[in-house]
């Protein structure tokens, strides 16, 4: 528009030609012509973007917007991974057509978005740490399932750290926190949640937050200050609420596949190292990295760890066994029947009684499990030795080689049963090891039965002392030495003895 005044102005005030007006300024005539002649502003069209090399995609492209448009949020590609896919099928043009057609079919199928407004917030180093779970699906062990992964965020620096789970309790938001301070190497001031039922037990007006008993345990131990949010109001900890999203497509899309959730941890903390060399989002010109450096030596250091687990009391079956999550675990026998402390963690069961520690299995996140441990029923099996053939926790009991074929031998013996049995009463108190080894120096004898491989057992774990270590009494000791005398076996040949 400065241009069109400028030649209106030439031309109407100071009355220069068409030719001078084009020769000063550099225009053709027509140009100056045509806005000599011009009353309105001039409107300019944008032109449509010709992307040839798209083309040939665009079908298969409409065709997985249309497809994913009916899967849940969390499951849709975005324009980048779309762009990756069609690259696997020879696409050779730039992203940048890949988004705008994102884009305008986005805004064709579902109009134009409404955002809203926010106020950026800013944080002090090691001042606070912002969490929240998301649900992800992943493949583990060959099995599409639904996971639960805990984020943190560090709010100065936006170092994070992420982990999977295969529920959201309370042992896991435990074992979480203790695997996040382990990673950041200390602890923030404060953490920022939404009102999680296993954080907050009651909400009030305002702030106010009655929080659970066992969670402020946690806060009183690594001495932090828990922060609820405003009910409905995520942006008081948007960093991680944007996490959650770029998470999802860094890091589960398309599908993950791991054996264990310990190989998918492992894998998760390394990825949470290597996005740390990302460009910090408002320090333009430092990584993640840089300004976590800076962060991690203010953070409170962790001096002691944290017990993360949750208890209950309830009282072992006639069965000796304690149900937790709908799976079954054993206790030694000499409990059943009694009250007992069940306490567990994110991957762990342990069974508490009179202070001490008297079971503990790998926790089971299937159905209807049965965890047994042989040695918690040898006592039970010493009065029932027929429960050997077919007792839930002896037929899929593993066992060395040399046991098993010491045990098939003896149990097609007369009261193989009961011989056996007394042979793992002894390798209870003397160790399986030990019963191997006998096994083994029995079967190299070639003669198997229960009172040879006994006998070698009590030969391994009997004491040798050396003959310097034996003292005898004075008292005993022998003044006369008794002589050799052979000819008493000739009396024995004699008639009188000759049967």
């Amino acid at each position: 528009m400065d241009i069109i005044y400028e030649i209106r102005r030439r031309h109407s005030v100071q009355k220069q030609s068409i030719s001078a007006i084009a020769r000063e300024m550099g225009l053709s005539r027509p140009t100056v012509r045509k806005h000599l002649n011009t009353v309105e502003q001039p409107k300019y069209q944008r032109l449509l973007t010709v992307s040839p090399r798209l083309d040939e995609y665009k079908d298969q492209l409409t065709s997985w917007l249309e497809e994913e448009s009916k899967l849940p949020r969390s499951r849709r590609r975005t324009a980048q991974r779309l762009f990756e896919g069609l690259q696997e099928l020879g696409y050779g043009g730039a992203y940048d057509s890949i988004q705008r057609f994102v884009k305008q079919w986005k805004s064709s199928a579902h109009g134009p978005k409404i955002t809203e407004a926010f106020i950026p917030l800013v944080f002090l180093p090691a001042d606070a740490c912002q969490f929240d779970w998301s649900q992800e699906q992943v493949e583990i062990a060959g099995i599409v399932q639904t996971i639960k992964v805990a984020h943190f965020r560090l709010a100065y620096s936006r170092q994070m750290f992420v982990a999977a789970y295969p529920r959201e309790t309370q042992e896991m938001v435990f074992d979480a926190h203790i695997r996040a301070f382990t990673f950041f190497g200390g602890v923030p001031a404060r953490l920022i949640y939404d009102n999680l039922k296993t954080v907050v037990d009651t909400v009030f007006v305002g702030k106010e937050r009655q929080f659970n008993r066992r969670f402020l345990t946690l806060a009183n131990h690594y001495l932090f200050e828990p922060v609820a949010c405003t009910p409905a109001s995520g942006w008081e900890k948007g960093q991680v609420e944007n996490q959650v999203g770029n998470v999802r497509e860094w890091l589960f899309t398309p599908l993950a596949r791991f054996a264990s959730f310990a190989d998918l941890n492992a894998w998760l903390t390394t990825r949470c190292q290597e996005l740390a060399q990302r460009m910090h989002p408002t320090q333009s010109q430092r990584t993640i990295a840089d300004c976590y450096a800076d962060e991690q030596p203010l953070l409170r250091p962790v001096s002691a760890h944290f017990d993360g687990y949750v208890e209950k009391m309830m009282r072992a079956s006639s069965t000796c066994l304690v149900k937790v999550d709908r799976n079954k675990y054993s206790v030694p026998a000499r409990f059943a029947g009694q009250a007992v402390s069940v306490r567990t963690t994110a991957n762990l069961v342990r069974v508490v009684a009179q202070g001490e520690v008297i079971a503990a299995h790998a926790r089971q996140f299937s159905r209807d499990q049965l965890i047994c441990d042989p040695w918690h029923y040898l006592p039970v099996l010493e009065k029932k030795p027929g429960a050997l053939r077919n007792g839930a926790p002896f037929v899929e009991w593993t066992l060395p080689r040399a046991v098993v074929q010491v045990r098939d031998r003896i149990l097609k013996q007369p009261k193989g049963d009961r011989a056996f049995v007394e042979l793992l009463m002894l390798a209870g108190e003397a160790g399986l090891d030990a019963l191997t080894v006998a096994c083994e120096l029995t079967l190299e004898g070639g003669v198997i039965s229960a009172p040879i491989v006994m006998n070698e057992l009590r030969r391994l774990i009997a004491p040798h002392l050396p003959a310097a270590a034996i003292q005898l009494p004075d008292t005993i000791a022998l003044t006369m030495e008794p002589l050799a005398n052979c000819h008493r076996y000739d009396y024995l040949l004699g008639a009188a003895n000759v049967h």
